[in-house]
């Protein structure tokens, strides 16, 4: 009888781990999709985007409910229960890049829907959502391997990301100082850029909460070289 609840209970874990990963493709075709309808001006993918959020949000709740059913039933070990709660804040942060895969899509509206769109580098953006999205595959296939030393990889990348967001906002003020013209514009190509920094960054809380399942050390917060030696350690 006691097996069959233990084999059980590891069942429920898996569920909602695959749950999880589940939610974690969504969020990353949305942002793939944002990008795309961003660059193409493509309004009913922009509005596919916006309009699936939604589905982001409901995977969120279903998942910390099923969460706190299994703390309340199963009274996890401390090792498990890492699990449950590095679940639970990584449903959090994809959550919120589902997020900023929709404001991405709004601004994209916005973008195309203005007259000022000719001669605005909408390309700078380019490369910073490829490197946000690429964190975020990365992060999650960390997870899904509970791969401590692709987490840490995962996290070095976010240096590189603050960069490319820097070198975009030099580029969009000499547009504005150049031709007032383009302030409105470029000025949302400034939050797309940004919500693709920020996707970068709940990419690197993703890949803490792996380093944490499998070394036990919330990391967050520490110098980098110290991460990576808690990780690879």
């Amino acid at each position: 009888m006691t097996d069959h609840i233990s084999k059980q209970y590891d069942q429920d874990l898996e569920t909602i781990r695959s749950r999880m990963m589940q939610m974690g493709g969504l969020v990353e075709s949305q942002a793939r999709a944002a990008i795309d309808g961003y660059m193409t001006g493509d309004i009913a993918r922009i509005d596919a985007v916006i309009a699936n959020d939604k589905r982001a949000n409901e995977l969120e709740i279903a998942i910390d409910n099923d969460l706190g059913q299994i703390i309340v039933r199963r009274q996890p070990a401390a090792s498990d229960l890492r699990l449950i709660l590095a679940v639970s804040k990584t449903v959090t942060d994809l959550e919120r890049v589902g997020d900023e895969a929709a404001k991405i899509a709004r601004m994209a509206r916005e973008i195309h829907g203005s007259r000022v769109v000719s001669g605005i580098p909408l390309t700078a953006v380019g490369h910073v959502s490829e490197i946000a999205i690429g964190m975020l595959r990365r992060s999650l296939d960390a997870f899904a391997r509970l791969d401590a030393a692709a987490a840490a990889r995962v996290c070095a990348e976010d240096v590189a990301i603050d960069s490319e967001f820097r070198s975009i906002i030099r580029q969009l003020i000499t547009f504005m100082m150049e031709d007032p013209r383009t302030i409105s514009t470029s000025l949302n190509i400034v939050w797309v850029a940004k919500a693709f920094e920020r996707i970068g960054d709940h990419s690197k809380n993703i890949a803490e909460h792996v380093i944490y399942i499998v070394k036990g050390r919330d990391v967050r917060h520490i110098p980098l070289a110290e991460l990576e030696r808690e990780a690879l350690g």
